[in-house]
């Protein structure tokens, strides 16, 4: 059952409940995903299998962590997944996230449920809990223009996973929407450095896996044609070409989203980047390995090395920090950080094809 993001029909009234027989023949469980009379978002046919039962790749929940000394399985260039929250520091190492692609978990306090959609190449930390209330999230088994399709087990409503809204079943069009928290892809010496504390993934999980660098979809990331169809693509860049993603609030109509995408490549030649968009002044600080953190506020800063601290056009000296940009003369003073992931760019465009790309 291919996706059809180009025909010019809208699907059957019945194709919901035809969907829904199809896929329990896969797995019965789905059949709860498409209920006859079923809501959506987006479009039914632009669901696919993709080719695993429900929770066929099975989340890591409440995963064990060990110290940055105990981690001796790491080495400083493997690629991990960071994040802080309030105060704490945690690591998920992509060689374990990418057999799970999801964690759910608890950081400084917060419960969190960790999204790594390795198709699209993006990692999403979103709080569990929305409109007052917990989900417990899992792997449907489906994607949406080869987008990751998670569910909550509480309604069976199947969510996207790069804005953390229901798009599929009761809780479509609820206004619930979890809350997505800033994510850095880095090295795994760099984060140590910079995070001594830290904690990180054990690779006592539970599962038998080959967790060595590079092992899980090797051959997907080695090539750049794709594994599903989406039903639009954008040459501007490779369809794997990583890029920086984020929606941003409009600074005069707080409402709208602007979905807006910057080439890696290009953050690397200009490690610390100023742009407008929305009527509203960001930066970008990208550190020598390549992490990128992304920051709100009124200040412009030159192109310049990324260090500890950065300059302002007017000489103001700024401490890169995880939640903020800090004065020097005045720590009260703050640009905060913004939630920004990285991504496929042929996935970002496939669902947000009016993005603006920066490149």
């Amino acid at each position: 059952m291919t996706g059809c993001g180009r025909c010019p029909y809208d699907p059957h009234t019945d194709y919901a409940t035809f969907k829904g027989q199809v896929y329990g023949q896969l797995d019965p469980k789905m059949r709860e995903f498409f209920p006859p009379g079923v809501r959506a978002s987006i479009r039914l046919d632009e669901i696919d299998w993709g080719g695993v039962t429900v929770n066929g790749i099975p989340p890591l929940h409440d995963p064990k962590v060990v110290s940055a000394a105990a981690a001796t399985y790491l080495k400083g260039s493997n690629v991990v997944f960071g994040l802080v929250m309030n105060g704490e520091a945690r690591a998920y190492p992509k060689r374990i996230l990418a057999w799970h692609e999801m964690a759910t978990d608890q950081v400084g306090g917060v419960g969190l449920t960790i999204v790594y959609c390795t198709l699209c190449g993006t990692v999403i930390p979103f709080e569990s809990q929305a409109g007052g209330r917990s989900f417990r999230f899992g792997t449907s088994g489906l994607l949406y223009r080869s987008n990751k399709l998670m569910f909550d087990e509480e309604t069976h409503s199947l969510w996207s996973t790069f804005e953390g809204v229901p798009v599929v079943g009761p809780l479509t069009a609820s206004g619930v929407a979890l809350k997505a928290h800033a994510v850095v892809t880095t090295t795994w010496n760099e984060w140590r450095i910079e995070h001594p504390e830290t904690t990180v993934l054990s690779l006592d999980t539970g599962y038998t896996r080959d967790y060595t660098e590079g092992a899980a979809y090797r051959d997907y990331f080695a090539t750049d044609r794709l594994m599903f169809q989406v039903s639009k693509t954008d040459a501007r860049l490779r369809n794997k070409a990583e890029v920086l993603v984020m929606q941003l609030r409009d600074g005069m109509s707080p409402e709208r989203r602007v979905p807006v995408a910057i080439d890696t490549v290009f953050l690397r030649k200009h490690p610390v980047y100023s742009f407008t968009v929305a009527n509203e002044r960001f930066v970008v600080v990208t550190s020598r390995s390549g992490a990128n953190r992304v920051y709100r506020g009124g200040a412009t800063f030159p192109d310049q090395r990324a260090t500890a601290t950065i300059v302002d056009d007017q000489r103001e000296s700024w401490r890169v920090t995880e939640s903020a940009l800090v004065l020097e003369r005045d720590s009260n003073t703050r640009l905060p950080r913004i939630a920004a992931q990285r991504a496929f760019w042929f996935g970002w465009y496939a669902q947000f094809p009016e993005t603006v790309l920066l490149k």
